[in-house]
């Protein structure tokens, strides 16, 4: 079933969160009464599952998520507020992240649970944003809902192991994404270049118009291949932090290069809604911030790959 997951794929809108992330960790750790029930419909994109860590108080800091489960008898309770959680309009169920307990050094212990949509309890309030994209945010109000014990996934309190193996293939779907954006945006630019005319000649054959693009082209084939690469890395069963956080910085920074480049080919025409290319470059912008932001890379990437101190 996970193999069908990977070979399918789910629909676009939800693919980071429902894909990526939700049908990865219920592969991974879900129990065979879980993968049964959901990842059929994650397979073939019938069915969405989003994903709920970051908090309003928290971000996606786990040390800080106030969000509580505890054990009523046969049950789980849980209690708090989710914040920026995408597409839950559009979902069937949601794979949250709660904390159930500390642990000696008095860090918090995560357990992921599988909440539907419909449960009593959860309410989902529109988070307006002010981006052209076809999902929608929501603050989530986990208010003492009850879920049954089956819907703990895995071990209770190995829910950081968990969130973090669903993080790699996340990154590495954000970075295809930039790559996507970057590809379409320089081959309307390139179009352009080769067809507009000014004083008796396309402006493409100017080295003002033609390096830039050529420059935003060469930064999105190297992000290509990161993006490549981490994705071998990930299917092989191989450490893949490095080139995944890798390929989201360097995907996220050719999008936006090659969106800069595209509309400044256009010139005034890169605003008109005609040539379609100012809706990207609010996607462009965003995958600098999400699933996590280029500063937090260049973070891990000082700390685990060149062994500086950490910094934060």
């Amino acid at each position: 079933m996970c193999e069908e997951i990977a070979a399918k794929g789910a629909p676009l809108l939800l693919l980071v969160v429902s894909a990526a992330i939700s049908a990865e960790v219920i592969c991974e750790y879900g129990s065979e009464e879980q993968r049964k029930e959901w990842l059929p419909g994650l397979a073939s994109g019938r069915t969405k599952m989003v994903f709920a860590i970051t908090e309003p108080d928290a971000g996606s800091n786990t040390h800080r998520l106030a969000t509580t489960a505890r054990r009523v008898g046969d049950e789980w309770v849980l209690s708090g507020e989710k914040y920026y959680i995408t597409g839950v309009d559009n979902a069937d169920a949601v794979l949250l992240v709660a904390r159930t307990g500390r642990d000696e050094s008095g860090a918090a212990r995560l357990s992921l649970f599988v909440v539907p949509t419909g449960a009593p309890g959860l309410t989902a309030t529109h988070l307006p944003v002010d981006l052209m994209l076809p999902e929608k945010q929501f603050t989530l109000h986990v208010d003492d809902v009850r879920l049954p014990a089956g819907a703990l996934v895995g071990e209770e309190g190995a829910g950081f192991r968990q969130v973090f193996h669903g993080l790699n293939p996340e990154r590495i779907t954000g970075a295809a994404l930039g790559v996507g954006v970057a590809r379409y945006a320089l081959d309307r630019a390139a179009r352009y270049a080769r067809e507009r005319e000014v004083w008796g000649r396309p402006i493409g054959a100017h080295q003002g118009v033609a390096h830039a693009l050529a420059k935003a082209k060469i930064e999105t084939e190297l992000a290509a291949l990161m993006t490549h690469r981490a994705a071998a890395l990930h299917d092989a069963g191989l450490p893949a932090g490095e080139a995944s956080n890798m390929a989201k910085y360097a995907a996220a920074e050719a999008a936006m290069a090659a969106l800069d480049a595209a509309i400044q080919t256009h010139g005034g025409n890169g605003v008109s809604a005609e040539f379609g290319l100012l809706p990207y470059w609010g996607l462009a912008r965003l995958l600098r911030i999400a699933p996590v932001n280029r500063e937090m890379i260049l973070n891990f990437v000082a700390q685990h790959s060149l062994g500086l101190p950490r910094s934060y």
